[in-house]
């Protein structure tokens, strides 16, 4: 195996991703505690914690100059020229309900741009890598994303945000325009696997409001190597990984969805 830098990151973070994955995969649907965050719906575990730290652990022992932004422990060196972006269960809705759609995601940034994805599925034994410039993989396997090329063709997903019950009209909308327009949209409960589908070409696109830069920055390199096309949704590029709305697809449905989501969104500001 190759030994160049951005190799040996992606080593790292698959073996990360992979100790995680075992410690999820035993416990799914019997954690030992459950607490919620920033609202009632949004929920952690201690298997949520015990991952990151395992994670945490093994990044700092091979990179301990580089920074870490985890969704449970926060920033670690936050003016490192490399950064890894951590969601060490991304899906905890499901984990806690037994539901086996949840993944560990784990992103590299290097002066604000995301250059390295990892998404590992522990109950499928899925694993999507990316690495700026190499392509996207699936166990290994180079994968690309969907070559449909019109929206009503389309298999879309969305999430709704913790914070869906502020403004649920909002939501509604945006899923009822793209339900009709579409083959349907589904919510899978994990933001890194929709991304990694958007890769594979099982979804041909997805949206989401209110992300956190750890829900993204692993996905986005994973879809942009695999040949789709990530935003906002206006349409204009999202550079680095950052709190906010994102919109992913295999590109070609992509200016069908812009105007969608731009229209509903500017609707929804107009009327408030």
């Amino acid at each position: 195996m190759s030994t160049s830098f951005p190799h040996r990151c992606l080593e790292v973070a698959v073996e990360a991703a992979r100790r995680a994955g075992r410690v999820q995969a035993r416990a799914i649907g019997r954690p030992a505690s459950v607490a919620t965050k920033r609202s009632p719906i949004d929920l952690v575990t201690d298997v949520d914690r015990t991952s990151e730290r395992l994670i945490r652990a093994h990044i700092t022992r091979h990179f301990p100059a580089h920074g870490i932004y985890g969704e449970e422990y926060g920033r670690l060196k936050p003016r490192a020229a490399y950064q890894w972006f951590i969601d060490p269960l991304d899906g905890t809705m499901n984990f806690v309900h037994g539901v086996p759609w949840f993944a560990v995601s784990i992103g590299l940034i290097r002066q604000g741009r995301p250059i390295l994805g990892v998404i590992y599925d522990p109950i499928r034994k899925e694993l999507f890598t990316a690495v700026h410039g190499g392509g996207a993989q699936l166990n290994g396997r180079r994968i690309r994303v969907s070559r449909v090329r019109h929206l009503k063709d389309g298999l879309l997903s969305t999430g709704f945000s913790s914070q869906f019950h502020n403004d649920p009209a909002r939501y509604l909308r945006w899923f009822e325009q793209l339900q009709q327009r579409s083959h349907g949209v589904r919510r899978v409960g994990s933001t890194a696997i929709s991304l990694a589908y958007v890769a594979c070409g099982r979804f041909d696109g997805f949206y989401e409001h209110d992300l956190w830069p750890w829900d993204v920055a692993a996905g986005m390199v994973l879809v942009r190597e695999a040949g789709g096309r990530v935003t906002d949704f206006g349409g204009r590029a999202l550079p680095n990984a950052r709190r906010g709305l994102l919109l992913a697809s295999n590109g070609d449905i992509h200016p069908e969805l812009v105007r969608v989501l731009s229209y509903r969104s500017k609707s929804a500001r107009t009327s408030t």
